[in-house]
């Protein structure tokens, strides 16, 4: 099994620590230092709450690292979870449901290029797009640009199914359900399932 580079970045020493010691022994996950970041191909942000200078952080991360991005957090005020996703945030995680298994499970997601949000987040983040699409004017559906599949994974990513689920769902083989996500990602320069999301409400795709 090849080991899936993962460095920790945290607001604290004790909760680097306490993050560290999560993954540090997992087959899966090989943590590496600070001073070898740049190795990394998933970072793990844990903070508190998100305020401009993570969101910073995340994006010079995402940026010059070319590291996706995995945040742990004990809270998100209104308004945060757009930026937080628009900065290049692939995964979210509550910190109160920050197993060793539950870290894993995104680093894995992340690190094959998907993404993944709690289901909460998922109507929170259709929420704040659609308010955004709404003071904009943005009320009728984009130029063509999804296929009528696409625009139906959206969906149901949107209400919180997953690959598995969708493939059932839609009778697709889940290799079809990922070859299509992949194909939208890359042709829209979408940079998760969170992002597609978001840039199919915008458009006026789902409502």
């Amino acid at each position: 099994m090849e080991r899936i580079l993962v460095a920790v970045e945290a607001t604290d020493p004790v909760l680097h620590s306490g993050v560290t010691a999560l993954v540090r022994y997992r087959p899966e996950i090989e943590v590496v230092p600070a001073t070898e970041m740049a190795r990394a191909a998933v970072l793990l942000v844990c903070v508190d709450t998100v305020d401009t200078q993570v969101l910073t952080l995340v994006r010079r991360h995402c940026r010059s690292l070319n590291a996706r991005v995995v945040l742990l957090v004990s809270a998100l005020r209104d308004g945060d979870l757009l930026g937080v996703v628009e900065c290049g945030t692939a995964a979210v995680i509550w910190r109160h449901e920050a197993s060793s298994e539950r870290i894993v499970e995104a680093v894995a997601l992340v690190a094959r290029g998907f993404g993944q949000l709690p289901p909460d987040l998922t109507g929170s983040l259709l929420g704040q797009v659609g308010q955004i699409r709404r003071q904009n004017g943005r009320d009728s559906p984009g130029v063509a640009g999804l296929a009528n599949r696409e625009i139906d994974i959206l969906r149901l990513i949107a209400e919180g199914l997953d690959t598995r689920e969708i493939a059932v769902k839609l009778a697709y083989s889940e290799r079809t359900v990922k070859n299509a996500l992949h194909g939208l990602m890359t042709r829209m320069h979408l940079r998760n399932r969170a992002h597609a999301v978001a840039y199919a409400v915008r458009e006026g795709y789902l409502r």
